[in-house]
């Protein structure tokens, strides 16, 4: 594990939770198309993933999906799958994407899943779901 920038050959590096059935299931698809060897692929999940090698904390990587370029700039959320799909030649579909009002819906889309992907795929534990009652008062 390194927290240099991805190689000159990927145009993006994903950083995605293998323990996550969506996730899983959009990444296989993303390695399927990815026949150009463009993006590094690297499993939050792994036994080996330290988030502190890359200067941000587990709940970071957790809690939105993070994707790095190779100048080292990160990005989160949505443009992450928009780098990821125009890295696999969909970029006339990824796009319309950027327009004001779809772009907004994505990311509210996007906000809203995060928020709840735990949830959503049965993977809520005390300690991933529960409200701290405490830090509400």
């Amino acid at each position: 594990m390194s927290n240099q920038p991805s190689t000159a050959s990927h145009s993006v590096e994903v950083f995605y939770d293998c323990e996550c059935p969506l996730c899983l299931r959009e990444i296989k698809l993303l390695k399927w198309l990815d026949r150009k060897d463009r993006i590094q692929f690297t499993d939050i999940a792994s036994a080996d993933f330290n988030a502190a090698e890359y200067e941000k904390t587990p709940a970071q990587f957790t809690d939105e999906i993070h994707g790095r370029l190779p100048d080292g700039q990160w990005i989160i959320g949505v443009e992450v799958f928009r780098q990821l799909y125009s890295a696999v030649g969909f970029g006339l579909l990824v796009w319309p994407t950027r327009l004001p009002g779809i772009s907004h819906a994505l990311n509210f889309g996007y906000q809203v899943f995060a928020k709840n992907r735990l949830r959503l795929t049965g993977r809520c534990t005390a300690e991933t779901c529960e409200v701290n009652k405490s830090a509400l008062r």
